[in-house]
């Protein structure tokens, strides 16, 4: 029995199975389109200057402390004890916003969610060290289609309960709190993998009798995971770590894996192209995430919860499904991105911009839903392109560590502004400046594009 249950949990299917299930029920979360309501509320009673300027801003700044320390340590510890971690962290979050009350409260919910969402890295990493690349496609496809119908089915759902069952944020918030302790409980049964990207890797001095026990390096010009990819799982299971580094001194073997994490860095970009589109991503990642955090907040002010009929569920179901749309429908797209994709970019980062700016002059709340709807949309159009124009040239391996780049600096954008706009102690200005604000971002990212674009069909043409 038990040997069947180990042949069973090396196939791909298994892992694929539960990581889903893990993926589902972590994200069925009914109650997080009305988190700002149920703040706000007589459950929480706190004020939206303390919701705004106090408690959200600190989900950017335990975002930016752990999402490097978390890579590393992720890779480190071969992903599943990072999913335990997240797990947890999702099991505290929803109890502290159950049975805890005060601003200090929320903000360690904040600093949790940080956590949560900085492990998010282990989620999309751990498939790939426990499957062979012909399943690659096809996983990549389950485990990110499973989150957003998660996502789509929890807004719905909540959505729901609140207006034809009247049923209160706090139930909601427990119904969460069963939903992330169900996807706790699958993680247990992920089968630990034996390899990483960088410090559980199968060295190719091991492979070559008479060569020096050292770490491989790869030349610029060819694929990081070149050597690995051509294997499966099974045929590429490093060594434990103390094989790996043999007589070498563990932080001898920790130096080298950064040295090569740098060097990896420089090799992707070197590409001016490359350089470009993730630009895109990092500064037009950093406005939508000030965005998703603080819209909820507009929403109440234009339509407080106390007095009026609350439909936040349904727009982000609605958002969720445009954006799996949109995302969906860009392979069937036939443009030359090489030479229009800059363009693309321009022509909707200024859709996104005029969408920000409608729902800072608006005072009706049906307008800031639609404006919500189009910038959302736009923007996981504009990123599905920039991650095909991406991964295009990259491996897996770099896949990962590009896009994971990109993103550590969009978390640095965003706390600047989160720092200078949002906090307090910065100018802490009010919601509708805000989005003011946020518009005119975007309309700058636009500009900068729209004005590359032309430049390169000029030159193009001459």
């Amino acid at each position: 029995m038990d040997c069947w249950k180990q042949e069973e949990s090396n196939t791909w299917t298994f892992p694929t199975l539960i990581l889903c299930l893990y993926g589902f029920f972590s994200m069925l979360k009914p109650s997080e389109p009305f988190l700002t309501p149920y703040l706000t509320g007589p459950d929480k009673n706190l004020t939206t200057d303390e919701v705004t300027n106090q408690v959200f801003p600190v989900w950017t700044y335990s975002y930016l402390a752990l999402l490097l320390p978390v890579f590393l340590i992720t890779d480190y510890v071969r992903y599943k004890p990072i999913l335990l971690l997240q797990g947890i962290s999702f099991i505290v979050m929803w109890l502290l916003l159950l049975f805890a009350h005060g601003v200090v409260a929320m903000q360690i919910v904040e600093f949790f969610y940080g956590m949560v969402t900085a492990t998010e890295v282990a989620y999309y990493a751990y498939i790939y060290s426990v499957v062979s690349t012909d399943h690659y496609q096809r996983v990549t496809s389950y485990c990110r289609s499973i989150t957003l119908v998660a996502a789509t089915t929890g807004a719905v759902l909540g959505q729901l309960l609140v207006s034809l069952a009247d049923v209160s944020y706090f139930h909601l918030n427990a119904i969460t709190l069963a939903s992330v302790s169900l996807a706790f409980l699958c993680s247990f049964f992920l089968p630990m993998p034996q390899k990483s990207m960088f410090f559980h890797r199968k060295e190719v001095s091991e492979a070559l009798p008479g060569t020096d026990k050292t770490v491989a390096t790869v030349s610029s010009d060819r694929p990081l995971s070149c050597q690995e990819d051509k294997n499966s799982p099974s045929a590429d299971m490093g060594p434990a770590p103390e094989q790996q580094a043999g007589n070498v001194k563990p932080q001898n073997h920790v130096l080298r894996v950064l040295v090569q994490l740098s060097k990896d860095l420089r090799d992707c970009y070197c590409s001016r192209k490359l350089l470009y589109w993730s630009l895109w991503w990092a500064l037009a990642t950093a406005g939508f995430n000030q965005v998703l955090n603080y819209i909820q907040v507009l929403w109440d002010f234009r339509a407080p919860s106390h007095s009026s009929a609350v439909y936040n569920g349904a727009v982000e179901a609605i958002a969720t499904f445009l954006s799996s749309v949109t995302s969906f429908i860009v392979q069937y797209v036939k443009i030359n991105w090489d030479l229009f994709g800059e363009l693309a970019l321009g022509i909707f980062s200024t859709i996104d911009a005029v969408s920000l700016l409608l729902m800072h002059f608006t005072t009706n709340i049906w307008a800031c839903y639609a404006g919500y709807l189009i910038f959302k949309a736009c923007y996981m159009l504009l990123i599905t392109i920039a991650t095909f124009q991406i991964a295009v040239n990259l491996s897996m391996e770099r896949y990962a560590l590009v896009f994971g780049f990109n993103n550590f600096i969009a978390l640095v954008i965003q706390t600047i502004l989160t720092v200078v706009i949002v906090d307090s102690r910065g100018l802490g200005l009010d919601i509708v400046i805000q989005f003011l604000i946020y518009g005119s971002y975007f309309a700058v990212i636009s500009g900068i594009f729209l004005i590359r674009s032309i430049c390169a069909l000029v030159s193009s043409k001459c």
